[in-house]
């Protein structure tokens, strides 16, 4: 390939990573903070553990 025609190319891709990248930024920024998403979803992960371990059994019927 010719030199010239490579480093075009190469200026192609390194703008579509740029701009990718800014894309990436601005959608970071519009999500709400991390560590009340991290401690919601862990608090719901506690929550099901919980209910899954629990053993439920039925009340048994005293007999006359």
């Amino acid at each position: 390939m010719h030199a010239e025609t490579h480093l075009a190319l190469h200026h192609l891709r390194a703008a579509g990573l740029r701009g990718e990248a800014d894309a990436y930024r601005l959608a970071a920024m519009a999500r709400p903070p991390r560590h009340l998403r991290t401690r919601l979803g862990w608090t719901l992960v506690e929550i099901g553990l919980r209910l899954a371990a629990t053993p439920r059994t039925a009340p048994t019927v005293p007999s006359c």
